[in-house]
């Protein structure tokens, strides 16, 4: 009973209760349908076959199943197809601070302006104060003044 051009009714899934047609035979259990269904392979348990049979070839267009359906008065499945639309291109994401606008970069480059001045003076200040520990002669311990005296 299952043969290319049976009209069938789909039992199960989300076409279930429409027809369609068997335009190929995959193997023993599945079947290749069209019509008022999705062009789809299908199970064969899943199809409830009618008395009707429609002239169509091995692996038929959609087309060709459309105008025999037209002939039997019998729906079919239409798809519209889809529009052609670029694809959007991905934008690298440039490293940034949270604020956006130009005022506020503006003063984040001031503010890192001064705390660069400021880490300059800080570095001045410790180096002055290394020199100067450098320069400064050494307090007399008891042990330089006893090495002082020993010496003839």
């Amino acid at each position: 009973m299952i043969e290319i051009g049976r009209i069938c009714i789909k039992t199960a899934g989300r076409d279930a209760g429409r027809e369609a047609v068997i335009v190929d035979i995959l193997n023993d259990k599945y079947v290749l349908i069209d019509g008022n269904v999705r062009r789809r392979k299908c199970n064969i348990l899943h199809l409830e076959p009618t008395g009707k049979k429609i002239e169509i070839k091995k692996g038929a267009s959609h087309e060709e199943v459309k105008n025999q359906f037209k002939k039997l008065n019998l729906p079919v499945w239409e798809t519209k197809p889809k529009q052609k639309t670029e694809r959007p291109r991905k934008r690298k994401k440039k490293r940034e601070t949270k604020t956006t606008s130009k005022e506020s970069k503006k003063k984040e480059k001031e503010k890192e302006k001064e705390d660069k001045k400021e880490d300059k003076k800080e570095r001045k200040k410790e180096k002055q104060t290394n020199q100067e520990k450098d320069n400064k002669p050494q307090k007399a311990t008891k042990e330089t003044q006893e090495t002082k005296d020993n010496q003839p």
